[in-house]
């Protein structure tokens, strides 16, 4: 029996060895024939948070030459496209399209050199595709393709996002408010992945929790203004603000339990015109970080506790305490839905050597806005990593060369074919297990 069971077990995993190899074969023939030229076009061209025209109409036309139903337009610039494929369940898989307006310094020799006006701020911008969603949005191109040819080893509906906005955590909230889930059916699993700096790249990468939750937070300081040389006549907004930073960071050394995630980092600090001047206010923007409900609340009222008696122990009037103003830019926490999470590994498992593979210990603190997807309804969804950093780069770096550049830098760059290859191989992988 134990011999039956053993060979049996060989043949599965013989079986799926197989399948990989030969879905690993197909990538890579697809990548040089197609996918490194979609790569090297959208690298050239990309286009700012709710200006993604032309990304946007490109990925329409790949989608629709594929035989999908491709609706434009959706909560913006987002695209929607459906193949329905008999019955079965409804999934979805997302990738961003906009860039930041960043001038790049990557030394690639397809580097952007577009300028765009930028519709938020009404500049025109140098643009740079400075976080990778180039290779997002061409693996999705490249699991389409694969799914297409792959359509008898599949039942059910494939619903792939194009989604604008990401930067500015806006994209995914407009295109619900957009009612994308009433007007193309409310997915039964939602995927998605970021390839990231400073992982090996090529590899897979799982965890919990990969993104935290983000609170944009302003903080108005009054005080009465005055003359620089009789600051006893007046209540100094730069000094009460001095102490309100100072006193922020107790709210993660000590207010906050130390297995929880949680920042509050002052990026703004503007008060005054000139030298001997005394204002009448100081503005303090802050970006407050979590990864459960709970500790943001506790986040958000220790900084409205911390910065109002601050102003009244330097004798502020009531009547003019700070004012605390939470931007609607908030993203919640991501979240990856255990039991999918399981299943999802299962599969690359079977798939991938085991190399190629990591669970994650611990995520970074960076946000995004995926969790618009896959809360309110609760719909299962996983997010995972893509390596992007060659092995050559994180060794240098690690021998005290250079080091890995980061994610909205000028000189961000992954290596576009082993990213790529893995982002279209782990999705088709998780989409034919769930289909």
């Amino acid at each position: 029996m134990k011999f039956r069971f053993s060979l049996l077990m060989a043949l599965c995993l013989s079986g799926a060895l197989v399948h990989a190899e030969t879905l690993s074969s197909a990538v890579r023939s697809d990548y040089d024939a197609y996918l490194a030229d979609l790569w090297d076009h959208l690298h050239r061209n990309p286009e700012l948070s709710l200006a993604e025209t032309e990304t946007a109409a490109r990925m329409a036309q790949e989608l629709r030459q594929l035989g999908f139903d491709v609706h434009e337009g959706v909560g913006g610039t987002g695209v929607v496209a459906l193949m329905k494929n008999g019955d079965g369940p409804v999934v979805m898989m997302r990738a961003d399209m906009d860039g930041l307006p960043i001038k790049e310094a990557s030394g690639l020799p397809n580097a952007s050199t577009k300028q765009q006006l930028d519709p938020v701020s009404g500049k025109t911008s140098h643009t740079m595709h400075a976080c990778g969603h180039d290779v997002h949005m061409t693996s999705l191109i490249g699991a389409a393709r694969q799914m297409v040819q792959r359509n008898s080893e599949w039942h059910g509906t494939l619903m792939l996002l194009l989604q604008p906005a990401e930067e500015r955590g806006m994209g995914a909230r407009m295109m619900r408010e957009d009612k994308i889930w009433e007007r193309f059916g409310t997915p039964d699993y939602a995927l998605a992945f970021h390839v990231k700096t400073g992982y090996l790249a090529g590899t897979v990468n799982l965890v919990p929790a990969p993104w935290a939750g983000v609170d944009s937070v302003d903080l108005i300081v009054h005080g009465v203004g005055g003359h620089g040389a009789y600051p006893h006549q007046s209540k100094d907004p730069v000094v009460i603000g001095s102490q309100i930073v100072l006193a922020l960071q107790t709210l993660v050394s000590r207010e906050i339990a130390p297995t929880e995630a949680a920042v509050v980092t002052v990026g703004s600090f503007q008060a005054g015109i000139k030298h001997n001047i005394i204002p009448d206010k100081a503005t303090l923007l802050l970006t407050v970080r979590n990864k459960n409900p709970e500790v943001r609340e506790q986040l958000l009222a220790g900084i409205e506790r911390i910065a109002t008696n601050t102003a009244r122990a330097a004798g502020v009037p009531e009547d003019r305490l700070p004012e605390m103003i939470v931007r609607d830019e908030r993203v919640p926490p991501t979240i990856n839905d255990a039991a999918l999470m399981a299943r999802v590994q299962g599969a690359w498992s079977g798939a991938f050597a085991a190399e190629r593979l990591t669970a994650i210990e611990e995520s970074g603190m960076g946000g995004e806005d995926f969790p618009y997807f896959s809360n309110d309804p609760a719909i299962p969804s996983v997010y995972w990593i893509i390596g992007g950093t060659p092995a050559d780069d994180l060794q240098a770096a690690a021998n005290g060369g250079a080091a890995v550049p980061p994610h909205h830098s000028p000189t961000f760059k992954v290596d576009p074919e082993s990213s790529i290859r893995a982002g279209v191989e782990s999705t088709v992988v998780a989409l034919l297990e769930l289909l």
